[in-house]
């Protein structure tokens, strides 16, 4: 299906990372679409050679950013306003359908049926399941729908900031229309999954196709242990609940995409463990590093009261410690009393 597409973006030489274990994720099972990755300037020309690796097409696109401070600040995210470059997808019309994917998004079966679904088809977001989560989604290019896209964003805005907010307002048909456009939640699972509904984790999690590493700590933030094949254990981390999709990230890069970076020049040696401060900037948040003895872990530092309301808004409640029923039931108490 050579008019069909995987499309997914990269903003930076960080998520350029991100958009490789994609790709090589759907290529190792077995896609016989394309696939297209739209990039930004800021992507470095070394880095753009390693995606000629790996994408069928590399398209460089303007930034379009929303600039809608306030809205972005509510969720303390200012970052995300440049996700609205995603909305250039819609100009890929060589591609009769596509299936965007987000770069911080890996794929754990082939899932070639989406292109099955009609525009615009999505799961339910986590944190607001009347609203369909933007990290994937089965669309229609058009320019048409590409102009409405950007007169909305002009005129009223996004109700987030981002992306999310401005495609749920122009598809706000999805939440009540048409079953069918609501893909089940295994073909975008989030990491926030983990921690907000353990026990439907539990049951259904083996089932998923996709997993979104959702949240501000990206797969290639994490210290990642090349002996032990793991990523180093971090018991603040609610995710280190479960952090198999971690490993399996990062087995992912070491084995298929850590190889195209040394072939370019942009890390050297990585056999024998590298550190992130030993690697080029392209890559400077990237930790590879061989197992050593290791001290006793520090206490974690203390955390203010607005970190701790960011990340109960994110979803990330410490349960087993600072946020355990317990406690929370002592600090009711005080306030009843």
């Amino acid at each position: 299906m050579a008019d069909q597409s995987f499309v997914t973006l990269a903003t930076n030489d960080s998520y350029v990372k991100g958009a490789l274990v994609l790709g090589s994720s759907l290529q190792h099972h077995r896609t016989i679409k394309k696939l297209t990755v739209l990039i930004t300037p800021q992507v470095s020309a070394p880095m753009r050679k390693v995606l000629e690796k790996v994408f069928d097409e590399i398209l460089l696109v303007d930034v379009l950013d929303s600039g809608d401070s306030a809205h972005l600040a509510l969720m303390k995210r200012p970052e995300l306003g440049v996700t609205l470059t995603k909305l250039h997808c819609w100009e890929l019309t060589q591609y009769s359908k596509c299936v965007f994917m987000d770069a911080d998004t890996m794929v754990l079966s082939n899932i070639d049926e989406l292109f099955e679904k009609e525009e615009l088809s999505a799961a339910p977001d986590p944190g607001w399941p009347d609203c369909f989560n933007s990290g994937v989604f089965v669309y229609r290019p058009s320019i048409e729908t590409y102009n409405h896209l950007l007169q909305l964003a002009t005129e009223k805005g996004s109700f987030d900031g981002g992306d999310q907010g401005l495609l749920n307002t122009f598809f706000s048909s999805w939440a009540t229309t048409d079953i069918n456009k609501h893909l089940p939640f295994i073909y975008n699972l989030s990491s926030i999954s983990l921690y907000s509904y353990l026990p439907a984790f539990k049951a259904f999690g083996s089932n998923a196709k996709v997993v979104h590493f959702l949240g501000r700590m990206k797969p290639w933030n994490y210290t990642y242990d090349s002996k032990t094949k793991s990523i180093k254990d971090d018991t603040s981390d609610p995710t280190m609940v479960h952090p198999e999709f971690l490993n399996m990230w990062w087995h992912t890069f070491i084995t298929n995409i850590l190889p195209l970076l040394e072939q370019h020049g942009i890390v050297k040696d990585a056999t024998t463990g590298v550190k992130a401060e030993e690697v080029t900037e392209a890559v400077s948040h990237m930790s590879l590093s061989a197992a050593a003895p290791t001290s006793p872990p520090s206490p974690p530092p203390a955390e203010s009261s607005e970190e701790r309301k960011e990340r109960w808004e994110q979803g990330q409640a410490d349960y087993m410690g600072a946020d355990s029923f317990d406690n929370i039931k002592k600090k009711l108490d005080t306030y009843l009393q």
